[in-house]
C-alpha cells in the first residue's frame, strides 16, 4: 500500500545505489546500524511484492576497516588490494543483514569490460533478471580488484544506471550524503534550495551539479546527473536523496518522494537501442552539418554520408561513435555502418558515390536510425 494516498502499486523493480559516505556515515568505518536500517526498508518493499536490486560501494572502506586502516602506497595495486579483500566484508555484512529478514542475496561483479560487449550485456542481464525471479536481492558492485580505468572513476552511480537498464527498472534511487539537487552547492550557499522535481537535464543543470564528493567516495553529484540522464532516457524515474533520511529508500515509491525526482523520458528506448547507450564506450567521433542535425533529431532520419565533414579516431564498423554538431556538441550515439578509414573518404558524399569510392558499400546510411540514439533534447 501507498503510504500517503492508500493506493495498491503495481509491483516494480527498484535499484538502490548506496554510495560510500552513506555506508559509513562520514566515518572511516562502515554503519552497520544504518545499514540493517536500509536492509529493513528494502526488506519492506520486498514485502509488498516489489523487487529490489543494490549497487552497493564501499569495498575499498571495507578493506581499509578489516586490515586496521594500514599505510599504503597510493596506487593501482593498493586500492586494487583493498577492494579484494574488502568486498568479502563487504558482501558478509549484506548477506548477515538481510538474513535477518529472511532474504537471501546474490553478487554481481561488473566491469565496463562486461556491458560493451552486445553478448556480455545480455548474460549480465539474463543473471541479474535470474535473481530477481527467484526471489535473491542482486548486490552489484564494480569488480574493482581487476579494474583499471573504472577503479580511478569509482563511478556506481553510472554503473547503478546501467544495472537499471539491466534489469529493466522502473525506479533507480541514487542515496547520497546530500539531500538531492540544490539551485546551488549547500555546503556554500546559505540560499540554496532543493530542486523537486526535474524534466529535462540541460547545461545549466550540469553546471550547478559540478562539484566533488566526500574524500571517502569519489562520485559527485555531476556523476549523479549523468546517471539520471542514461537512467532516465531507458524509461527508469530516478530520485537523488539523503541516505541518511528516515524511510527514504520506502517513500521512494510514493507520491511524494524525499529528494530531487527525475521524470523519465515519455519515449522509451528499445532494447538494443538501450545497450548503444548504456554499453560500449565510443571508439571515435563523427561531425555532422547542421542540415544533418535537423535531419536526425528533429526527423529521427538516418545519417547519410552527405552530411558528415569530419571524422576523428579509429573505429571499426559495428563499433558505437558519438555524433557531433559543428560546435562539438554530442547530438546523437550509435552503430557505424563503415569503419574510420572508409567513412573518412565518403565525408560529404552521396550515397550514390559510395560503392565508386570504396568498391563496395555497406548501405546509403552510415548510421542507420535502428542504431542510433539522439542524445539532445
Amino acid at each position: 500500500m501507498n503510504q500517503e494516498s492508500g493506493k495498491t502499486l503495481q509491483p516494480q523493480t527498484v535499484v538502490v545505489k548506496l554510495g560510500t559516505s552513506v555506508l559509513t556515515g562520514g566515518t572511516l568505518a562502515l554503519d552497520r546500524a544504518h545499514m540493517v536500517e536500509l536492509v529493513r526498508q528494502c526488506a519492506e518493499l520486498k514485502k509488498q511484492g516489489h523487487s529490489v536490486v543494490m549497487v552497493s560501494s564501499g569495498a575499498i572502506a571495507a578493506g581499509r576497516e578489516h586490515l586496521g586502516y594500514p599505510a599504503l602506497p597510493n596506487s593501482m595495486a593498493s586500492k586494487q588490494l583493498l577492494a579484494a579483500v574488502g568486498q568479502i566484508q563487504l558482501i558478509q555484512t549484506w548477506e548477515s543483514l538481510f538474513a535477518i529478514y529472511g532474504l537471501k542475496i546474490g553478487q554481481m561483479l561488473l566491469t565496463r569490460a562486461d556491458l560493451e560487449d552486445r553478448e556480455r550485456f545480455l548474460n549480465a542481464r539474463d543473471t541479474i533478471n535470474a535473481l530477481v525471479e527467484n526471489d535473491i536481492i542482486p548486490v552489484v558492485n564494480e569488480n574493482d580488484a581487476v579494474a583499471t580505468s573504472e577503479i580511478k572513476v569509482g563511478d556506481n552511480d553510472n554503473l547503478s544506471a546501467l544495472v537499471g537498464i539491466l534489469c529493466g527498472a522502473d525506479k533507480l534511487l541514487l542515496l547520497t550524503d546530500q539531500k538531492g539537487l540544490f539551485t546551488a552547492d549547500p555546503r556554500k550557499d546559505p540560499n540554496a534550495e532543493l530542486i523537486k522535481e526535474v524534466k529535462t537535464i540541460d547545461d545549466t543543470l550540469r553546471k550547478i551539479a559540478g562539484g566533488s564528493g566526500t574524500t571517502l567516495g569519489t562520485g559527485g553529484m555531476a556523476t549523479k546527473l549523468q546517471a539520471a540522464d542514461i537512467a532516465r532516457r531507458a524509461g527508469i524515474e530516478v530520485i537523488i536523496a539523503a541516505g541518511s533520511a528516515p524511510n527514504v529508500v520506502f517513500d521512494s515509491l510514493g507520491e511524494n518522494p524525499q529528494g530531487t525526482r527525475f521524470l523519465p523520458c515519455e519515449e522509451a528506448l528499445e532494447n538494443r537501442k538501450r545497450w548503444i547507450l548504456a554499453g560500449p564506450a565510443a571508439s571515435g567521433d563523427i561531425v555532422i552539418d547542421d542540415g544533418a542535425v535537423n535531419a536526425v533529431i528533429g526527423k529521427g532520419s538516418s545519417l547519410l554520408a552527405k552530411g558528415v565533414t569530419s571524422v576523428s579516431g579509429e573505429f571499426a564498423r559495428g563499433d558505437v561513435v558519438r555524433v557531433n554538431n559543428a560546435q562539438g556538441k554530442i547530438v546523437a550515439r550509435g552503430i557505424a555502418s563503415y569503419s574510420s578509414q572508409d567513412m573518412a573518404k565518403i565525408v560529404g558524399k552521396h550515397s550514390k558515390d559510395i560503392i565508386g569510392i570504396l568498391g563496395y558499400d555497406y548501405g546509403n546510411e552510415v548510421l542507420h536510425r535502428d542504431d542510433m540514439v539522439v542524445i539532445q533534447e
